[in-house]
């Protein structure tokens, strides 16, 4: 049965702070460059018929180290469009509401403020998913992107509403495996730490 594999980018600046990190184009740090030389080692000589990134500095690098000589940029696979939220903590942007006199906020529900809706976000993974279905019926596929963008992809995955994406926590330079059983879509593995 074929594998999507995904991937989320090495560590950065923000990835170790908290920040929410959207369409802000942030580098990996040193660590999060090592990080990505690593993150296939233990694949062993696996071959991928598709190969998609998103098109933000800290995906395509950790590609490029990660020893992935040829992949095709995908817009869709951009992270959330965090709008007025890029660049803070969540602590901070509640802190920020409550100075205003706005309510509560969770992204997965409302969204970002300025930026996109969970719905929008939606609407991106499932044409990505499209994309990866009619592959895997040729052989094993890999993505490289995103925290949110990457929960949201396996919500969807599962035909869960993007909501449910809340729920599946990955960290940078992890990797995940999407398959089926059954022909029903399944989580093989989730949050795969890198082997060094």
């Amino acid at each position: 049965m074929s594998e999507l594999i995904v991937l989320r980018h090495g560590e950065t600046e923000w990835s170790v702070s908290g920040q929410h990190t959207g369409t802000s184009d942030i580098p990996l740090t040193e660590r999060g460059e090592e990080q990505a030389r690593h993150l296939l080692d233990d694949l062993g000589d696996r071959e991928f018929v598709e190969v998609l990134v998103s098109p933000l500095q800290r995906a395509s690098r950790t590609a490029e180290l990660a020893g992935i000589e040829e992949f095709e940029t995908v817009p869709d696979l951009a992270e959330w469009d965090y709008g007025e939220v890029d660049g803070l903590t969540t602590a901070d942007y509640l802190a920020r509401r409550e100075a205003d006199g706005r309510g509560p906020w969770n992204l997965w529900t409302d969204g970002a403020p300025g930026g996109e809706s969970p719905s929008a976000v939606a609407e991106r993974v499932d044409r990505v998913l499209g994309r990866v279905r009619r592959s895997l019926e040729k052989g094993d596929v890999l993505v490289v992107a995103h925290s949110h963008l990457l929960r949201a992809l396996v919500a969807r995955w599962l035909g869960l509403d993007v909501r449910h994406g809340e729920g599946f926590l990955i960290d940078a330079a992890h990797r995940s495996v999407l398959t089926h059983k059954r022909e029903s879509p399944v989580v093989k593995y989730w949050n795969v730490p890198p082997t060094h």
